[in-house]
Parts: structure tokens; C-alpha cells; sequence
């Protein structure tokens, strides 16, 4: 009897994937991890199944995952933070790590506007008010972003769309980017104690690395101008959260809007859960109809591309 070539396969660390992405897989078997897969069972399903490559939606993958099997070839984000791949054990072991890079870009910095705005305008504080029975029309003011000057840190693909609304509202937009050649047109270049230091808004899009974590602390809280917002869409080891939990009480910043945090899912009981003046939500900025499928192509094309350049480097 003729014998049946098994496909090589690909590990989702989630249940599911865009359809146009699997569309995409038509010639690897799919293996989906569930939900909220952990490190052991990412470790016994790349034992089971030996997958080329690895689809990461949620959790971690470190170098025990990349050794449970061995044809592991890339390792490809579904969405573009890879700081939770470890890419020093993945450069180790000859295995690619590859990010969707802008495929959410349109998603978060449309989140970061719905925090930013939440903020200035205390949304879910006034709504939880008129639930209650009040009228505050008489002493509640908010934020007029018109005239105010909003820093950016960091100016990619996310970063620039966030620019030019601020742009749009009336905004004086500053930016801080080590990597950025130039600013978008009604924008400009300064350093971080500036921006600090001159910004009522301060909206985070940077990666996460070992130089800036916890880079919103104490000492650099302190610094901004008093009574100015603070968004962060990026990742929630940038800042220091008991230190923020302290300059949200004090004043010192207004408001905060937080889709990402040091711990995730964040832990409860959390201090920030009693806090009035922070606006949470579960690290879904990048979480929309139109992302989901930009991500799962963007990861999908990026396999397609390492594994047929591995195969002609071989030929």
C-alpha cells in the first residue's frame, strides 16, 4: 500500500487563527495549543508534533520549548512584540523569530486614542456617576487637548499614526526615537528628558528591552510636568507600577490608561484596581476584526518566507 506523506506541522500558541491565514497553511497541518497554552504544554505538543515552525499568539517561548522538538525552524509572532521569545536561545539554535511588523498598527494606535481621550475627558468616571444617580455638570471640567503637546515614545509604524491625529486635534507633537530619521510633517525630534519634562500627554510605543524596562519609575515620574496624562498601548514592563500607583494618588500624573502590565493577565487583587483615576483594559489595543487577519497573514507569510529560504539555502 502506497504510504502517506505526513505534512510538517505548525504550533499555534492559541485556539484559533484567521481563516485567511490557514488559507495560507494549506500544506502544513495546523495544531492549535488552546486558549491560554502553558509553558508544559507548549513543551509536550512540540514533542508530540516536532512543528518547523511556531505561530505565537499568547504566552512565552523559551529555549525549552525550542528544544522539546527538533525541526524547529521560525518562530513568528502574531503581532509585533517579540520580547516574549527568548531571541538570544533562538539565534542560538540557528532558529529564525520573525514580527508581524505595522499588521496591528492601525488597531493600537486607535486604542491608544480611545485611552488618551477616556483620560482627558474622564469617560468611565462620569458614566459610572450618572449610573449612580449624579448630575456634574457644575464642577466636573475636563482636558482640552487643543493647544496641548503630546510626546511620543517611540515613532514607528503605531507611534506615526498616533502623531498625526494629534496632529489633526490641535496638538504641539513631540517624539523621542533613537532609530527615527525624521518626524512626521507637524512633528519633532527631542529628547526624552524634554519630552518628560514639556508633554500634558505621554503615550508609550516602544518595544520592551533589557535597557528600558521599567523606564517610567520614581525618579523619572518626578519629572513630568504635573497633572499630565500618561497612555501606554506598548508593554507593561516599561513602567514601574508601584510607582505609578503612587503618582496617580499624589496628582502628579491625572490620569493613566493601561492596555499592558508587568504581569499578564494582571494579577488580581492589583492596587491599580482601586484606583479611580487609571483606565484598564486586557492588552486588546491591538485586538480588532481587520488586526486579527492582518496578524495572522503577516505570521503566516513570515513562516512561508523563512521556510522557503531555508529550503533554497539547502537546494
Amino acid at each position: 500500500m502506497p504510504t502517506t506523506l505526513q505534512k510538517p506541522v505548525i504550533l499555534v500558541t492559541a485556539a484559533d487563527i484567521a481563516p485567511q491565514a490557514l488559507d495560507m497553511l494549506t500544506q502544513f497541518d495546523v495544531v492549535f495549543a488552546g486558549k491560554q497554552p502553558t509553558e508544559d504544554d507548549l513543551v509536550a505538543l512540540s514533542a508530540q508534533h516536532n512543528p518547523v515552525a511556531i505561530i505565537v499568539r499568547y504566552g512565552k517561548i523559551n529555549a525549552r520549548i525550542m528544544d522539546a522538538g527538533h525541526k524547529l525552524q521560525v518562530i513568528s509572532k502574531h503581532g509585533s512584540g517579540i520580547d516574549v521569545i527568548d531571541q538570544a536561545a533562538a539565534a542560538e539554535r540557528g532558529i529564525a523569530v520573525r514580527a508581524a511588523v505595522g499588521a496591528n498598527a492601525a488597531a493600537v494606535s486607535e486604542h491608544a486614542w480611545a485611552l488618551i481621550l477616556a483620560c482627558a475627558k474622564s469617560v468611565p468616571q462620569l458614566d459610572l456617576r450618572m449610573r449612580d444617580g449624579h448630575w456634574d455638570k457644575s464642577t466636573h471640567k475636563s482636558v482640552e487637548l487643543d493647544g496641548r503637546t503630546l510626546g511620543l515614545v517611540g515613532l514607528g509604524a503605531i507611534g506615526r499614526r498616533v502623531a498625526s491625529v494629534g496632529i489633526a486635534f490641535g496638538m504641539n507633537v513631540i517624539a523621542f526615537d533613537p532609530y527615527a530619521k525624521d518626524a512626521p510633517q507637524g512633528a519633532q525630534l527631542v529628547s526624552l528628558d524634554e519630552l518628560y519634562a514639556q508633554s500634558d500627554v505621554v503615550s508609550l510605543h516602544c518595544p520592551l528591552t533589557a535597557e528600558n524596562r521599567q523606564m517610567l519609575n520614581r525618579e523619572t515620574l518626578a519629572r513630568f510636568e504635573r497633572g499630565a496624562i500618561l497612555v501606554n498601548t506598548a508593554r507593561g514592563g516599561l513602567i514601574d507600577e508601584a510607582a505609578l500607583a503612587e503618582a496617580l494618588a499624589s496628582g502628579q500624573i491625572r490620569a493613566a490608561g493601561l492596555d499592558s502590565f508587568d504581569v499578564e493577565p494582571m494579577a488580581t487583587p492589583h492596587p491599580f484596581q482601586r484606583i479611580p483615576n487609571v483606565i484598564l483594559s486586557p492588552h486588546i489595543g491591538g485586538v480588532s476584526d481587520a488586526a486579527y487577519v492582518n496578524m495572522g497573514r503577516g505570521a503566516a507569510a513570515n513562516v512561508l518566507a523563512v521556510l522557503e529560504e531555508q529550503a533554497r539555502d539547502v537546494a
